[in-house]
């Protein structure tokens, strides 16, 4: 399924009116495969915090339930890695759709021959580098 990203550009021509353009692209899947990662780790981070205080003696007693927690937590680092790994790609495909000269080559304004258009300053994503490292 496609999701359009809808932001206003103005129109310089001859109505100011804003004009509608929409980049067309799905960037939510990887934002979601890593916070229903991040859900699912902490539940099992409760779970085993539960199993760990309340049954302590079960856990002590079954040699399995040590290494099924080991396995499980190797799975989820596993996982944990292909996440952020989505979600750093998925930050260069929004970076790429929302380039400055990409959104400028999308006017139909900008295509004239007298017509300068400029786009400023360059976006800040620093913060959004950030969660990609962290």
């Amino acid at each position: 399924r496609l999701y359009q990203i809808s932001f206003e550009m103005p129109d310089c021509g001859e109505e100011p009116e804003p004009q509608t353009q929409h980049l067309v692209g799905d960037f939510s899947a990887p934002a979601e495969f890593f916070v229903t990662l991040g859900v699912f780790s902490f539940l099992y981070a409760l779970a085993a915090l539960v199993l760990y205080l309340r049954f302590h003696s079960l856990y002590g007693e079954n040699k399995k339930l040590p290494f099924a927690d080991f396995c499980v937590t190797i799975c989820f680092a596993f996982l944990w890695l292909v996440a952020a790994a989505a979600w750093g790609k998925g930050l260069s495909d929004v970076k790429a759709a929302t380039r400055p000269a990409g959104l400028i080559a999308a006017m139909g304004v900008c295509q004239g021959q007298e017509v300068v258009c400029n786009a400023g300053a360059t976006p800040a994503m620093g913060l959004a580098n950030i969660s990609v490292v962290r």
